[in-house]
């Protein structure tokens, strides 16, 4: 009877890296783009002392999309 609590002994095999498509290739640029513009309105609406809500929304977006780069990355990196 196997031990339901034994990490496997041997090294698993290196996946694959995944098939690079089109719609891929597109979310890291895009992601970028996207990460740039909010983080410079961000700036703007701080600095112009515009509704402290649109700021926050502007962070929001920036913070959202780093993590979408850095779940990207850790998907999509080569072993």
């Amino acid at each position: 009877m196997s031990d339901p609590y034994q990490i496997s002994e041997g090294p698993e095999a290196p996946r694959p890296a995944p098939p690079a498509t089109a719609r891929g290739r597109a979310v890291r640029p895009l992601l970028w783009l996207a990460l740039v513009i909010s983080v410079a309105a961000n700036v703007v609406s701080s600095a112009a002392d515009i509704n402290m809500f649109i700021g926050s929304g502007f962070g929001l977006i920036a913070l959202t999309c780093a993590t979408g780069l850095i779940v990207h990355h850790y998907r999509h990196r080569r072993r």
